[in-house]
C-alpha cells in the first residue's frame, strides 16, 4: 500500500477544494480520496496527555488521485476528517497553504503502480 516507494511526478495539483468530507477536487476536476489520516501522537495518546498541554498533534494525510462512484456520503465517525482543511492552495517550497493559513508539507508526491499519490504533513508550530 502506502509504504511502497513511490515514482516521482511532476508539478502536484494546484488546488485542492473539497467536495465531502475526505474527497477533494483539484482544478484539473481530478478526485483525490483521503486514504490515510495518522496522528502524532495518535488521538488517543494527545488526549489523555492534552489536559494542561499545549501542544497538538501533527498530521499526515494522504491522498490518491482516484474516481470515485459512490455519493453516498461518510459520516464523519468513519475516518477523522474533521482535522483536514476545506481548502489547500499549492505554495512555493513544495507546501501547500491551507484555508485556515496553516502550511503542508509535500512529504511525497509519486505514483505506486497505477495511483497517483499525494502525502501531506502538518506540523503544528510548537508553543512553548
Amino acid at each position: 500500500m502506502a509504504s511502497e516507494a513511490s515514482v516521482r511526478l511532476g508539478v502536484p495539483p494546484g488546488r485542492l477544494w473539497i467536495q465531502r468530507p475526505g474527497i477533494y477536487e483539484d482544478e484539473e476536476g481530478r478526485t483525490w480520496v483521503t486514504v490515510v489520516v495518522r496522528f502524532n501522537p495518535s488521538r488517543r495518546e494527545w488526549a489523555r496527555a492534552s489536559q494542561g498541554s499545549r501542544y497538538e498533534p501533527s498530521i499526515t494525510v494522504h491522498l490518491w488521485q482516484m474516481a470515485v462512484h459512490t455519493r453516498e456520503l461518510l459520516s464523519s465517525g468513519q475516518m477523522p476528517f474533521s482535522q483536514l482543511p476545506a481548502v489547500w492552495q499549492l505554495y512555493p517550497g513544495r507546501k501547500y497553504r491551507a484555508a485556515d493559513s496553516s502550511f503542508w508539507e509535500i512529504a511525497d508526491h509519486g505514483q505506486i503502480d497505477s495511483m497517483e499519490q499525494l502525502v501531506l504533513t502538518y506540523q503544528p508550530e510548537r508553543k512553548d
